[in-house]
């Protein structure tokens, strides 16, 4: 098929399009494909109906991937889903650990690999960028939308430190016109302490947006910078989830790199100018936060202005709908390694999971394994701790080795059995409202009372001093990550 081929030489880690063949090749039952037409409008309700999982849908599933082959007007597909399978993208990532530990975090970042330049990328190959933004087969995610946004776009900026200093981050994207790009941005990313940089000391910050980036990039992307070892950035460690260095080039328009096997290459620059998202469309709505619900347009927003669009050879272009498995894996693997590699040293922790009830921010499952009748007691500060360094976390479920913090009906059970909410939830006073989640807000707060934007941790682990007494029948079962050691919670 044009654009999304059946078979590629590259590592899956460090191309899209060979996870993509990987995935056909293994098992191609898990990708759909949609030879009839459908309007640009289309593919993103089409791929919620029939493969969205939650919080999308209420649908418990790993979600397939789904290739619309035709898109009125354009001549490339689009593909959505791809990252809708945590076990699909650990496969992958050979560099990702099994489990989210401060040990292995380290490990992965001290094993970091700086990308390799290379000449003549694949994704400068076809220069469209007299067609401009208007060829690229983007629709609206649901008709309620401000616009058609760009929501998979990873912008790579850098700075003037020796170091080569580098922003990595993905932003929804609402196109204004065929030159024109909405960026929305989270106060305290890199990319916003470059651009003000750039801007105090009068320049443009350049910027390339790749879109079908390699899998290890687009997950290092969501990693929180301020976690990281001083010296090393995404990129590198792109390199070591990928086991492997990216490849990066010199862009064609702007003095800045691009990865050099994305599928597709926006280049420009931001030079302080802003829109409004509702310029483009309703006054209220953007389009699908990753909580299941509509965002709020927003206002001021900086722009890119394109310089030059690029692709490989029959491209695809890679969406997500916003809400979903595929957003919540992306996020929750990067979220687990950021939490471990804040927790540097700590004996507690033995494996990460943040749910996609949470849109893989908002619920972490963190399971522990006690050493000692103090560790009971050492619950609540981790808890804390995780709370004050990373402010989406809303609950956080504390478990014992013999539960996987990966199966939901696991924690339930251990809720249900190991802990008393009445003394075992414990709800901290505080934090600041999260806005896109609608029970923090005002409106909320006057229905039910206030204290709704408190953050609340649940110790759902047996008591050291009774763990004799309280250990599953059998405790190996397939697919617990604790299958492989005979232990349950009373062992110690």
């Amino acid at each position: 098929m044009s654009g999304v081929p059946g078979s590629a030489p590259e590592r899956t880690a460090l191309s899209l399009r060979a996870a993509l063949a990987g995935l056909r090749a293994r098992d191609p039952r898990r990708v759909r494909e949609v030879a009839e037409p459908v309007p640009a409008e289309g593919p993103a309700g089409i791929f919620a109906a029939r493969c969205g999982g939650v919080p999308a849908t209420s649908r418990d599933r790993a979600e397939d991937v789904m290739v619309f082959r035709r898109v009125l007007g354009h001549r490339y597909p689009v593909v959505f889903g791809l990252y809708g399978d945590e076990r699909r993208v650990r496969d992958w990532l050979p560099g990702l650990p099994e489990r989210a530990t401060p040990a292995a975090a380290a490990r992965l970042t001290a094993a970091a690999l700086p990308p390799v330049t290379v000449r003549d990328p694949e994704c400068a190959r076809v220069d469209i960028g007299r067609e401009g933004l208007g060829s690229l087969p983007v629709g609206r995610i649901t008709p309620r939308d401000a616009g058609s946004f760009l929501t998979t776009g990873l912008v790579l900026a850098e700075g003037t430190a020796p170091d080569g200093d580098c922003a990595l981050s993905v932003h929804r994207m609402l196109i204004l016109d065929d030159r024109r790009l909405t960026l929305s941005m989270a106060p305290g990313r890199r990319l916003g302490e470059l651009l003000s940089a750039a801007l105090a000391a009068g320049r443009r910050l350049p910027v390339t947006v790749g879109l079908g980036v390699p899998p290890s990039a687009m997950i290092a992307s969501a990693l929180g910078t301020r976690f990281l070892p001083s010296g090393t950035d995404k990129l590198a460690v792109a390199g070591a989830l990928a086991g492997a260095p990216l490849a990066v080039a010199g862009a064609v328009s702007q003095p800045v790199r691009v990865l050099a096997d994305s599928e597709i290459v926006v280049e420009g620059y931001l030079d302080g100018s802003t829109a409004d998202e509702s310029s483009a469309g309703p006054p209220d709505v953007s389009l699908p936060e990753f909580l299941g619900y509509d965002g709020a347009a927003r206002a001021g927003l900086p722009v890119i202005t394109v310089t030059a669009i690029t692709t490989r050879p029959d491209p695809f272009l890679h969406s997500v709908i916003g809400p979903g498995r595929e957003q919540s894996v992306i996020l929750g693997l990067a979220g687990a390694l950021s939490v471990a590699l804040g927790e540097p040293g700590e004996p507690l922790i033995r494996d990460l999971h943040f749910s996609p009830a949470g849109g893989g921010m908002l619920l972490l499952m963190v399971s522990v394994r006690k050493h000692g009748p103090a560790c009971d007691g050492r619950l609540g500060p981790l808890a804390r701790r995780i709370f004050a360094a990373h402010p989406f976390a809303k609950l956080i479920v504390f478990v014992d080795e013999d539960v996987d913090p990966a199966v939901a009906e696991d924690v339930l059970w251990a809720v249900t059995t190991r802990a008393n909410l009445g003394t075992d939830a414990v709800t901290g006073t505080g934090s600041a409202p999260l806005s896109m989640d609608p029970s923090q807000g005002p409106e909320w707060a006057a229905e039910r009372g206030p204290g709704g934007i408190g953050r609340t941790w649940i110790d759902a682990t047996v008591p050291y001093r009774l763990r004799g007494r309280v250990r599953r029948s059998f405790p190996t079962l397939p697919g617990n990550p604790a299958s492989s050691e005979v232990r349950s919670a009373g062992d110690p």
